[in-house]
């Protein structure tokens, strides 16, 4: 006979929060799965019939039960189903580095003594270098930035497209 799995009890709160997150369009799948998981895990359902009428793996379940056992309770019930941060560099620019960058984009390059009327990617990488804003910053870094919140040098009259030709 196999072991009994952690039984899970759920506050009146907890339920309610977590039956909202299963019937919301607006969230994620993976965290509408999990909420199911915990939910038909607190109607008492094993492992094996959670996995089962969810289309996961028993291992899948059994973690996520884990999981919300072992998760702390003032966390809430997202903290306790969301995933855990991933392993990685951690970032090279600060939010508020990226904004002055932006920032500095948006300013015209004459007030910079900049001999252009117009931004390029690179001239941005330079001039922020030059302000102390970063030690070091490649031309693309600075297109990354501009394509995150959709600026392009088509659409904002302080920049330029080194590559594009002249514009109607």
């Amino acid at each position: 006979m196999g072991r009994r799995a952690a039984k899970i009890i759920l506050s009146a709160d907890e339920r309610c929060e977590l039956e909202a997150l299963i019937r919301t369009r607006l969230a994620p799948q993976q965290l509408a799965l999990r909420a199911r998981m915990i939910v038909l895990a607190a109607d008492n359902l094993s492992i094996r019939e959670t996995a089962e009428r969810l289309g996961v793996w028993r291992k899948t379940v059994s973690e996520w039960r884990k999981r919300w056992l072992s998760g702390a309770v003032n966390s809430g019930v997202l903290g306790r189903l969301s995933d855990r941060p991933r392993n990685g560099a951690p970032a090279t620019f600060t939010a508020e580095q990226i904004c002055a960058i932006i920032a500095l984009a948006c300013e015209s390059p004459s007030e910079s003594s900049t001999p252009t009327t117009h931004w390029s990617q690179q001239e941005v990488a330079d001039e922020a270098v030059r302000r102390g804003v970063v030690k070091a910053i490649s031309q693309r870094s600075v297109g990354r930035f501009f394509k995150r919140i959709g600026l392009e040098a088509a659409s904002h009259p302080l920049l330029a497209d080194g590559q594009a030709g002249p514009t109607v």
